[in-house]
């Protein structure tokens, strides 16, 4: 099968390539394309202008026109896949994305064309929840706030929970949406022995060996938020609905804390800054926001009970070096043993 594979500065050309090679007994010749800055605050800014819905509107890479019309496999990262670049691919039969949005893909001129569209929402699940494990222990210990303080030669001795500060085993923790995500928070939770209750549309299999489901509870979302200390937010929703505004915070403990690595619209963040300010709750860690880079006027700034990162969650190296292996793998069980990619998105072009 003839290919095309367009990186950019996040998932390179090579790194494509290198998982092409995994498979080189299934895939032809391969063509390799860069998108985008070099640069990655530009890039960062071209996301923005992608997930605008505006992608057409970005400069493709030279050569792409003509590399894609007898191409049956075209790989993404970043790089749009619009109506005019699906209508040049006479013989395109799979469009791999390395993301888990489809914001750069015209998914309706693909599907009409009977072409699947599979993404890999699951390619920085891993780096994602080690992050939420850390910013659970930041937070509920203080570790950024001491940092900062010594850096100002200050032994600081008192912290906004000072008083207050228990154990994780001691402690509930409530994930919000049990997806990859989810499940690998749960996962990695497993030696600290806490309990754990889960929100989620479906209760979970437990079929997962790695988790101790003796610890873990399903219970309905208010119940979550009523009674955990900690609760982690990893759901992905088409729709763009907050899920925590003023009636939940009001709702949560006034010891617990809120931890959101997923997305910025979950959360009310005029909402959680009173909640912050007001004693409402504990504290709160938080890695997405509506607007990046924050502006000096943010509601969240200047709050003490709050550890904020800049979008880091899912940023390593094995989330994006080994996502073309992952999806070119997906495909293979298809094209091997009749195995349906799990994140196909397209049902409709089968």
């Amino acid at each position: 099968m003839k290919s095309v594979a367009v990186g950019d500065i996040f998932i390179t050309p090579d790194m494509m390539q290198n998982g092409f090679e995994e498979y080189s007994g299934h895939f032809g010749p391969c063509r390799y394309f860069y998108f985008g800055s070099n640069d990655r605050k530009d890039m960062r800014n071209t996301v923005k202008i992608i997930e605008a819905g505006r992608g057409a509107e970005c400069q493709l890479p030279e050569g792409l026109m003509e590399a894609i019309v007898d191409a049956e496999v075209l790989m993404v990262h970043l790089c749009p896949v619009t109506e005019t670049l699906i209508s040049k691919a006479k013989k395109l039969k799979y469009i791999l994305c390395n993301r888990g949005g489809m914001e750069n893909i015209d998914i309706e001129a693909a599907t009409k064309r009977g072409i699947w569209v599979i993404t890999n929402p699951a390619h920085n699940a891993n780096a994602v929840a080690e992050f939420t494990i850390g910013a659970i222990f930041c937070e509920t210990r203080n570790f950024a706030r001491a940092h900062y303080s010594m850096l100002q030669c200050e032994w600081r001795e008192k912290y906004p929970n000072s008083g207050r500060i228990i154990e994780i085993k001691d402690l509930t923790v409530g994930i919000v949406g049990f997806g990859n995500i989810g499940e690998l928070v749960c996962e990695k939770l497993r030696p600290f022995g806490c309990k754990i209750l889960i929100s989620t549309p479906r209760e979970p299999d437990r079929k997962n060996p790695n988790i101790d489901w003796d610890k873990v509870k399903y219970v309905d979302f208010d119940t979550l938020i009523r009674e955990a200390d900690i609760v982690s937010i990893h759901v992905r929703s088409k729709e763009k609905k907050v899920l925590f505004g003023e009636r939940e915070f009001k709702m949560m403990k006034p010891t617990a804390y809120l931890i959101n690595t997923s997305r910025s619209y979950m959360v009310d963040t005029q909402a959680l800054a009173d909640a912050l300010k007001e004693g409402q709750i504990a504290g709160a860690a938080i890695d997405v926001f509506d607007r990046e880079p924050l502006e000096k006027e943010h509601p969240l700034l200047g709050i003490d009970n709050i550890t904020l990162t800049n979008h880091r969650a899912g940023d390593t190296l094995n989330a994006y070096k080994d996502s073309p292996a992952m999806m070119l793998g997906e495909l293979v069980r298809w094209l091997d043993d009749g195995k349906l990619p799990k994140f196909l998105q397209n049902r409709g072009a089968i």
